[in-house]
């Protein structure tokens, strides 16, 4: 985990691993996409709701893989040195998710 300032933070994440989260957000944005496109031809209520449940699970995915990834990486590693904080951090994150 990198800091530029000290007040935004970046990570430097594999290829491997932007291609997956990319790709989960391109599929997720189409389906928002499609969800629009249902309201705005009348599609039946139910048909839609179905829709965006599916958008939701998606969001949902996304988003484990992402925190999955954040603890096995920038987690252990602070961890590792020392920066307690950042228990403190993740415990907030998932409040956060829990909502």
């Amino acid at each position: 985990m990198e800091t530029t300032c000290g007040c935004h933070r970046t990570k430097e994440r594999s290829e491997e691993e932007y291609k997956r989260l990319i790709h989960r957000l391109n599929r997720i944005e189409g389906q928002i996409r499609g969800i629009r496109g249902m309201v705005e031809k009348s599609a039946y209520c139910p048909d839609i709701l179905a829709q965006v449940a599916a958008a939701n699970a998606a969001l949902n995915a996304f988003s484990k893989e992402l925190l999955a990834n954040h603890i096995k990486t920038c987690v252990a590693q602070d961890i590792r040195a020392g920066k307690d904080e950042t228990i403190d951090e993740l415990l907030v994150t998932l409040r956060k998710l829990m909502k």
